[in-house]
């Protein structure tokens, strides 16, 4: 071959990418050195495909290259069981962009189920987290935990017993999280330090607290807001809190529907709220102390209307919270206002409400309980959160 030609050949070559690749692990002996060294030899584009089957590991499992899709047989085919886990990291680590994990399950992980962090475009699609031991402050923190990343994706999600947040999203922006069961989690859902976030048609049952939107202090970002909760199922959260001692979570009342702290344009709308014994809307400030001068401890902008409320605030988790629901006939109003924020800025159209008449930083044991009506002009909603085309077809 004349050596122009061979010159042309060679860089053709180099400009070509690799073919993407399928990498197959089954179950089996020695799964653990395999599936890992399966994640590492992963090139961008390619597929690690888990067998059906249970995987013993003992270790969690890392994946740091971009553009790389992990797909099991299913949820209820492929289990990665870390119950014989040596260290206390999270299952599966997930640091390289544009990564899909989906069809498979996570069991008894001794940190947090999967986690992502700073991999932005990521999707996680028919998972399911548990531990199976039920409902323990033992058990890993988060379920599903993407942090620190722009466009995220969370569809088809199942956790529970997790001692934190089944689903949690800490510190991203432009986020869905939808068609997601969570239960028997100490919070089924958590928005938290995020910017534009749509949470819909998920239900949310059995958990300490059904959906909880946060905004916390001293994190490396902060001004969460824009969060649509519509279209979901927020039913019987009824689980007592397990969340370890000193855990921001650990102060959820049992029998939350759905909370609102410190947030900044809050849109809670058409969703099916019943069963949650505390309330069913908690609207709140931030009352611990801090050291951020950049911090808003204080609800703003948030509207509560055309959702539908059964039965709530029967049994409210509040000091003399027996004795509040029988002055008011045996339930307190589905919606709790600790009285703090702007007034101006906060509507509720489709329930009552009781104040707690709480001036920011005072202790709930100064309540000062009396009915209130928080009509705001209508917040205009904003529009819907839209994902790059390529994560709704990993999607699909």
């Amino acid at each position: 071959m004349p050596m122009r030609s061979l010159l042309v050949l060679a860089l053709f070559s180099l400009a070509t990418p690799a073919a993407a690749r399928t990498i197959t692990v089954a179950a089996g002996a020695d799964a653990q050195s395999r599936l890992q060294e399966a994640l590492l030899d992963a090139k961008p584009g390619d597929v690690v495909r888990i067998g059906a089957g249970r995987f013993e590991l003992t270790d969690g499992l890392s994946l740091d290259v971009a553009n790389v899709t992990v797909r099991g047989a299913g949820q209820d085919k492929t289990i990665l069981s870390f119950k014989n886990q040596m260290g206390a990291g999270e299952g599966l680590l997930v640091t390289g962009d544009d990564v899909v994990v989906r069809d498979f399950a996570v069991e008894d992980a001794k940190g947090d189920g999967i986690k992502s962090k700073g991999a932005d475009r990521i999707v996680y699609k028919a998972l399911t987290v548990r531990w199976t031991g039920g409902p323990k402050e033992t058990n890993g923190a988060y379920g599903i935990y993407p942090v620190e990343s722009r466009d995220v994706l969370v569809d088809g999600v199942t956790v529970e017993g997790a001692s934190d947040a089944g689903i949690y999203v800490g510190q991203c922006e432009n986020i869905i999280v939808r068609n997601s069961t969570a239960r028997f989690n100490v919070a089924g859902i958590e928005i938290e330090n995020s910017r534009g976030a749509d949470v819909h048609s998920n239900l949310a049952t059995r958990n300490t607290g059904g959906i909880l939107i946060f905004d916390l202090p001293n994190l490396p970002k902060g001004n969460g807001g824009d969060v649509r909760v519509f279209g979901n199922r927020v039913i019987d959260n009824d689980t007592p809190n397990f969340a370890p001692k000193g855990n921001i979570v650990a102060q959820v009342r049992r029998g939350t529907g759905v909370l609102v702290m410190a947030n900044d344009g809050v849109w809670i709308a058409r969703n099916q709220l019943s069963g949650n014994a505390t309330a069913n809307v908690m609207i709140v400030s931030y009352r611990d102390k801090h050291t951020d001068p950049k911090y808003n401890p204080l609800p703003r902008r948030v509207q509560v209307a055309g959702n539908t409320h059964g039965r709530a605030g029967f049994a409210p988790q509040l000091p003399g919270g027996e004795q509040l629901a029988a002055a008011f006939g045996g339930a307190i109003p589905a919606v709790i206002w600790d009285g703090s924020g702007d007034p101006a800025g906060l509507r509720v159209a489709d329930a009552k409400v009781l104040s707690l008449g709480l001036p920011a930083g005072a202790p709930p044991e100064a309540a000062k309980p009396a009915p209130a009506e928080l009509t705001a002009p209508a917040i205009p909603e904003r529009a819907a959160i839209v994902l790059p085309a390529s994560m709704e077809a990993a999607a699909r």
